[in-house]
């Protein structure tokens, strides 16, 4: 079943091995798109669909020092060695789009306030170009800000498609900005935007609203992660989370829908895909922690339309041959994850190669 074609939008793809985004930090000053990106992206290009990194959809949102971006003329010129690198090989390419929220690091907003639903901030410290610094403690957004981060997502997913993706997949996932809305543990609003599942949604919807009008619905995914509780993040009742979440989708007739099935800290547990596949009615992806074997199994039993594999996919260019050949895989290399350059990011070997 993995190597069925699956129909996701518009797209017919090859197969429903899908490249997890990944963020890699190995974008050029001033968060530019580079050579280096479009090699490692273009060696992939035999899964099904590959989903980028995420990638800014404004500045001074800057949570990782080196991601990419989407939000001027010369990014997206940049990102075009990417998508043409991608497409010359005969793959599909979507973006994901992206607001760190209060997850940007201190100073990366050159002044202007990290930005949340609340002024709750995340624990611990993160890495700047100065060290390792605490989090911020954001200013929750004003009603009438919120306008603009929706334009600002809608004006990033045209930008993608000017840059040749095949379409974008909406983050709103892992304790950014839009899962800060979600999620009732950091948002403490009292207003149309907190509180109930309905209000803590509906910047969500706004922005699902506006990036399938700019763009076309059968061109947008999206990515949520009801239970991980990276970035300080939980709810008190993921299960309640996704069941309305996935049922509401449905009227925005998405490309897909990805989520994230587990946390990956093991602090909250619950079996969240058998609620997104009830509720759900279109391509349903999952992610996290699945094994070939568990991916085939899933998808043949309707549990699943397609797996999206992070790390695995990673390590192992050339995924998909090395699953229909049951043959080893790399081990990814965790130190070189966000360490920059090629090493542990271009130079894992094929089955050819090995």
């Amino acid at each position: 079943m993995l190597f069925n074609p699956l129909q996701v939008g518009s797209l017919t793809l090859a197969n429903r091995i899908l490249l997890a985004p990944l963020t890699r930090a190995r974008a050029d000053a001033g968060h530019m798109p580079n050579a280096l990106m479009a090699e490692y992206y273009s060696q992939r290009t035999t899964g099904g669909l590959l989903i980028s990194e995420c990638t800014m959809v404004a500045p001074g949102t800057s949570a990782f020092v080196n991601e990419p971006g989407i939000y001027n003329d010369a990014q997206i010129a940049a990102w075009r060695q990417v998508t043409d690198a991608v497409h010359a090989k005969g793959g599909r390419i979507f973006m994901q789009i992206w607001h760190a929220g209060r997850a940007a690091y201190p100073g990366a907003a050159d002044g202007a306030p990290i930005v949340s639903s609340s002024a709750t901030a995340i624990e611990g410290e993160i890495h700047t170009p100065q060290g390792k610094v605490p989090h911020a403690v954001p200013r929750p957004l004003t009603v009438e800000e919120i306008p603009g981060i929706v334009a600002a997502f809608a004006q990033g997913a045209r930008n993608a498609i000017a840059a040749g993706f095949d379409g974008v997949e909406v983050h709103a996932a892992n304790g950014y900005l839009i899962d800060q809305f979600l999620r009732d543990t950091p948002n403490q609003r009292t207003d149309a935007y907190g509180g109930s599942l309905e209000n803590r949604a509906r910047l969500l919807f706004e922005v699902l609203t506006a990036v399938t009008q700019a763009i076309g619905s059968e061109r947008v995914g999206l990515r949520l992660s009801p239970l991980n509780s990276y970035n300080s993040m939980k709810d008190s009742d993921p299960l309640a989370l996704i069941g309305f979440l996935a049922d509401r989708l449905n009227a925005f007739k998405l490309a897909y829908l990805h989520v994230m099935r587990a946390d990956f800290f093991g602090v909250q547990k619950a079996d969240v895909m058998p609620v997104a596949r009830e509720k759900y009615k279109g391509v349903l992806v999952g992610n996290m922690g699945y094994s070939a074997d568990e991916a085939e199994a899933a998808i043949a039993e309707g549990k699943l339309d397609a797996v999206a594999f992070g790390t695995a996919f990673l390590a192992n260019p050339d995924l998909p041959a090395r699953i229909k050949a049951k043959a080893p895989l790399n081990a990814p290399d965790s130190d070189t994850f966000y360490a920059g350059g090629a090493k542990g990011y271009t130079d894992y070997p094929t089955l050819q190669a090995a």
